[in-house]
């Protein structure tokens, strides 16, 4: 088999990329390691930066986004039963996006297979070979048979764990991180969301978080050891925590539930260098991670996929080369500057197990300040709406 790009994972990098790539008219066939079901059943993010927006819509993926999402203008941050508005659409003109990350990844596999784009599901042992010559190729197998497509670039959009990052040899790759000593316990309930917009809490408890997927189904999160396991935590343990750490207005009208998912993730930060070798590109988390605490996931691996889809759309349509030859540069300056925010975001509204008291006052000090500040809101505003790509 021969096609002109070869994206390793179907999760939404991949297949977003695969989606504009086709409508520039340019060949793709997308390998992904579990079944569709399995991808869709991954509970993950739901804020899109406007810059996702925009190339949902470029796709031609955004019709149910646009009729089932909802626009924020603003969050709200809360501290010592406290609680202030960072208004995104005063200080930037522009909004996010609350649509789930599943609802994304439904709408790209569903536009993908009407167009009958090529997708293979299940695939094991998928390597990498020659990506730094002129004819790369990656093999593969499928029900025991191994199978081999040839191309001309490979697009590395599977994740931490993925082959595409490995494939670049050690001693080319520069590697930083830091992992952050406590987790986000996050449960998903049918319930109303306790407001029309997200509350980041911080409190002498630790961390919490107020969000929603839609009307009738909400996501809460609270700050945890990393020692706590889902088990160690009973619906109700829950429930009491973060009406403890949210302000009392919020704890009040806060409707509670079972939990139909609960999950602990941990928080790192990291960064690969560089995003490219050869003909191999690295996109999303395959290249770097962020904590989810600003919202910036989805949309950092977004604003990969729009330095490669436009770097391959010059190649192939204008002949230029000057977007492949500079992705790895263009892609880690933006991908700098979320990683940037993301820890600020963290530092500011977690609790460390080592933190002084002088440390606490730095925090409340902060706030206090981006609370008062016109000029600090509007940075805040700036960076969680998006930077331009």
């Amino acid at each position: 088999m021969r096609t002109q790009v070869v994206i390793i994972g179907g999760g939404p990098s991949g297949l977003l990329l695969s989606q504009l790539l086709l409508k520039a008219g340019i060949e793709s066939v997308v390998l992904e390691r579990k079944t569709r079901a399995y991808v869709l059943s991954r509970i993950r993010a739901g804020i899109l930066e406007q810059g996702m927006v925009g190339l949902m819509r470029e796709a031609g993926v955004s019709a149910r986004m646009d009729a089932e999402g909802f626009v924020h203008d603003g969050t709200l941050l809360a501290t010592e039963n406290t609680t202030f508005r960072i208004d995104f659409a005063r200080h930037t003109g522009t909004s996010v996006m609350v649509y789930g990350q599943t609802e994304v990844t439904r709408d790209l596999y569903d536009a993908r297979e009407a167009a009958g784009g090529a997708i293979v599901y299940e695939t094991e042992g998928v390597t990498i070979h020659d990506p730094k010559t002129d004819a790369p190729y990656v093999t593969y197998v499928t029900g025991g048979t191994e199978h081999r497509i040839d191309c001309d670039y490979i697009a590395g959009c599977d994740g931490f764990h993925g082959v595409s990052r490995g494939t670049i040899p050690a001693s080319v790759r520069r590697e930083y991180e830091k992992v952050y000593p406590f987790g986000w316990l996050g449960i998903l309930s049918e319930t109303p969301p306790v407001d029309d917009e997200l509350i980041y809490a911080s409190s002498e408890r630790g961390f919490a978080l107020c969000s929603m997927r839609n009307a009738h189904l909400s996501r809460y999160y609270v700050q945890c050891p990393l020692t706590d396991t889902p088990e160690d935590w009973s619906d109700d343990a829950f429930w009491d925590e973060l009406k403890r750490r949210i302000p009392e207005e919020a704890a009040e009208r806060l409707v509670t539930g079972p939990s139909i998912e609960r999950s602990i993730a941990p928080l790192r930060s990291f960064v690969t260098e560089p995003m490219q070798w050869g003909r191999l590109f690295l996109c999303g988390d395959a290249a770097h991670i962020v904590p989810p605490t600003g919202a910036k996931g989805l949309n950092t691996a977004a604003s990969d996929i729009h330095y490669l889809y436009h770097a391959l759309r010059d190649h192939y349509l204008d002949g230029s080369e000057e977007g492949i030859a500079r992705y790895s540069e263009r892609a880690l300056a933006r991908v700098w500057k979320a990683e940037r925010f993301s820890w600020w975001m963290t530092t500011l509204l977690h609790h460390f197990p080592d933190q002084t008291p002088f440390d606490l006052k730095m925090q409340q000090a902060e706030l206090a300040f981006l609370r008062d500040n016109e000029a600090a809101q509007k940075a805040m505003a700036e960076n969680y709406v998006g930077l331009p790509y």
